[in-house]
């Protein structure tokens, strides 16, 4: 019988006799850290098993390292220790209790690897040539018989992968790890049979899929991981992509098109897109794929919405739609879509905390969910010891996160917010088209604040003493932050505006537009700005612009104001308004950005005043998002949410 929602995307696809319950898979995600001995511990099973028990149909571990000379870092599952067996047998048992496929994606770092990860002697690399890479360490270009080794290696790590119960193995054969350094022409510079025509570049490929087979059997799925084009200067097109999935049809069970090359920091914004493009950026070259071959194909690349997917499988374009960050932001997406309640969906923003926190703290994390990599802590409920009045004073993110769990723990639970809308800060993405799916995330908490029966009382500004007199046994301050305004002549013109400016559908400034602030927010600002037809200047006094924002984030910045007019000015230093415009200290002496409104962007500063005057307003006073420190959604929400806990 067909789900009444999605009948496509919810309907099974068997793979070489196995069944996967819907066409939502979930893509590799690898192991930010693991024990000393590299084998995966409690936390990150619970990290894997949480985005199974949503209802994917699968969910791939990504890097299992098939070769010690492969090691791209120091963590990463040793597919060649047969040691790794336990720790993957429990891994495979926590997907089955769900009834999810258990996946693990087969790699080999090739020249891009570490040679601190490594065991050999001489700390040499491998790969197609001879050279040194980025980070400076010495390849060498493979023989033959390190081909055949490594091959062998794939073969028993796939092997390793059977036998501790994984349903599917994934060859990765993309993204410039070391298969798909063979296939590329930009970096495959061999004249032997190993380089050169398509044919002699994919034959790497193939004698490892012809090794896998051997060693897992006729019956048990290959998926293989491909770019179906690499978007780098001298990197092979679709035209080309198609060329290698026609060589690999019949011998894999899923041809699994992403894109790109990692090592390309640009590139990797398209790989992983950014808030910036549209979503299913990627989906073209799957379905252009799709034309050529009968094996089944999946997709993937920043798709959050069961409609786009739903659309995707019904109209031919891939058979498979794979997930990584939307499984972050909300394991449980599948099931809510196939039980009617779409609605309560939070979609990925594609903000990259995840991707920062992964690379800079070795941890799981989502700005919209406070328990990605917390799972373990919380496998079992949290239930309310005794329920109590619970007062939250502000309807941000953070006070709208604490008001639901306490209420969903048992608690009576009230929120005052002072505005007439809930969102706080939020309330500025609205109507910029990039920033919906973090607006959205706004709509997904109001929903749930009426689900978990919070009171919520909007046009009310609670003070201290009205606080202390509704006999609370809990008061939340979550009051925000309010904006830095500079100290300069004129600042009260009335051509200054602050970012409530972009509350409307149309924002109410003119043509020529100045940002006084040239972080993260006044950024993205200009961008949405100049996308209305705006001629945008940006100015801040610091050396940098964004530079508060994610690496990622910012190199996706630079990506979309590449072709733009907006002009950028660092070590700038605003003096003064005028009818003219904003007056500023630079480095070549005093000039004036002409401008008909001014955007008042230069930051946001903690009201500890009034955080400060709501101690002693009840037993326990919780402070929570801006009011503690100005930073960002994922830190609002995440104290929000374990405050609450601590009821």
């Amino acid at each position: 019988m067909k789900n009444k929602y999605y009948p496509h995307l919810a309907s099974p696809i068997t793979i070489n006799g196995v069944t996967f319950k819907n066409r939502i898979f979930g893509a590799p995600m690898s192991n930010p850290e693991l024990d000393v001995d590299c084998n995966m511990r409690q936390e990150d099973i619970a990290f894997h098993e949480n985005r199974g028990r949503g209802g994917l149909a699968s969910v791939a571990i990504g890097l299992g390292i098939v070769d010690a000379i492969g090691r791209s870092h120091t963590k990463e599952i040793k597919l060649y220790d047969v040691m790794s067996l336990p720790s993957l047998k429990e891994a495979a048992n926590a997907m089955h209790r769900h009834n999810c496929k258990a996946v693990m994606e087969l790699a080999h770092g090739g020249k891009f690897g570490n040679a601190r990860a490594h065991s050999n002697a001489d700390g040499t690399l491998i790969g197609p040539n001879d050279e040194v890479n980025a980070a400076g360490l010495p390849v060498r270009s493979m023989t033959e018989e390190d081909i055949y080794r490594v091959a062998d290696c794939f073969a028993q790590g796939a092997k390793l992968v059977k036998e501790a119960g994984f349903d599917m193995v994934l060859i990765h054969g993309g993204h410039g790890w070391l298969l798909g350094q063979f296939s590329s022409p930009s970096m495959n510079r061999r004249t032997d049979q190993w380089g050169g025509s398509l044919e002699n570049r994919m034959r790497f490929s193939l004698l490892v899929v012809e090794k896998v087979r051997e060693a897992v059997g006729p019956n048990f799925p290959i998926e293989f991981r491909m770019s179906g084009a690499e978007y780098t200067k001298g990197g092979y097109p679709i035209e080309e992509g198609v060329e290698m999935a026609k060589m690999l049809d019949g011998k894999v069970d899923i041809i699994h098109v992403s894109a790109g090359v990692h090592e390309d920091l640009e590139v990797f914004t398209y790989t992983h897109p950014s808030m910036f493009i549209e979503h299913g950026y990627n989906v073209h070259l799957a379905a252009e794929i799709k034309k050529h071959v009968k094996t089944p194909v999946a997709t993937l690349g920043g798709i959050n919405d069961p409609d786009m997917m739903e659309e995707i499988i019904a109209s031919g374009k891939a058979d498979i739609v794979q997930v990584a960050r939307q499984s972050l932001s909300d394991p449980y997406f599948p099931e809510k879509a196939f039980s009617g309640n779409a609605a309560d969906i939070m979609r990925c923003c594609r903000c990259y905390t995840c991707f920062f926190n992964y690379l800079t703290n070795r941890t799981f994390c989502c700005a919209f969910n406070p328990v990605i990599g917390n799972e373990l802590q919380h496998k079992q409920a949290f239930p309310a010891a005794t329920p109590k009045k619970v007062i939250v004073v502000g309807g941000g993110p953070g006070g709208m996160m604490a008001a639901i769990t306490a209420a969903e723990r048992g608690h009576s639970v009230t929120l005052y917010e002072k505005n007439s809308e809930l969102g706080g800060q939020l309330l500025s993405e609205q109507y910029i088209p990039f920033k919906q799916d973090m607006f959205h995330f706004v709509k997904v908490l109001k929903r749930r604040l009426e689900h978990a029966g919070v009171e919520v009382r909007l046009n009310t500004e609670l003070n201290a003493k009205q606080a202390a007199a509704e006999n609370a046994d809990v008061v939340f301050t979550a009051i925000g932050a309010n904006p830095i305004v500079p100290p300069i002549p004129g600042i009260d013109h009335k051509k200054v505006v602050g970012l409530e400016a972009l509350h409307h559908a149309t924002p109410a400034l003119g043509q020529k537009v100045v940002i006084l602030g040239g972080g993260l927010v006044g950024c993205e600002s200009a961008i949405y700005l100049n996308r209305l037809g705006k001629n945008v200047t940006i100015v801040d006094m610091k050396a940098d612009w964004a530079p508060d924002s994610y690496f990622m984030h910012k190199t996706a910045m630079a990506i979309a104001m590449r072709d733009s007019n907006i002009k950028i000015y660092v070590s700038t230093k605003a003096k003064a308004v005028t009818e003219k415009g904003l007056v500023c200290e630079t480095a070549d002496g005093e000039v004036t950005f002409e401008a008909d409104s001014i955007l008042l962007a230069a930051g946001m500063k903690a009201d500890r005043a009034v955080a400060d005057s709501f101690y002693n307003t009840a037993p326990r006073v919780f402070e929570t998002g801006d009011c503690i420190k100005t930073g960002r959604v994922v830190d609002a929400v995440t104290t929000g949410y374990y405050r609450a806990l601590d009821i």
